[in-house]
């Protein structure tokens, strides 16, 4: 069983940055597969990036390579999402996901929104 809790979500200009942090609860967080997801209003809920459990593998969503950095902190049960160069389109709310293999996207957080104004 995993709970996850997402925070670093705000308002911000065109350009700017944000570092999304996922805490995450449990012993066995070393061993899922992490994920960012984002849902903006109408559409559906989309992969932005995810990363294996040793943090050596990576992917990155098309429209967020080269903005975008997931990592994750094994020690402190913690993912994070570097967002830069941000645009309105990246408005949404953003969920941290941990997959459990066989069993898919299975624990979810809150999410957190994130506003960037033009």
């Amino acid at each position: 069983q995993v709970e996850l809790g997402e925070s670093g979500g705000g308002l911000v200009q065109a350009g700017g940055s944000l570092r999304l942090s996922c805490a995450a609860s449990g012993r066995t967080f070393s061993s899922y597969t992490m994920g960012w997801f984002r849902q903006a209003p109408g559409k559906e809920r989309e992969v932005v990036a995810r990363i294996n459990w040793s943090g050596a593998n990576t992917y990155y969503a098309g429209s967020v390579k080269g903005r975008f950095t997931i990592s994750r902190d094994n020690a402190k049960n913690t993912v994070y999402l570097q967002m830069n160069s941000l645009k309105p389109e990246d408005t949404a709310v953003y969920y941290c996901a941990a997959n459990g293999g066989p069993t898919g996207w299975n624990y979810w957080g809150q999410g957190t929104q994130v506003t960037v104004s033009s």
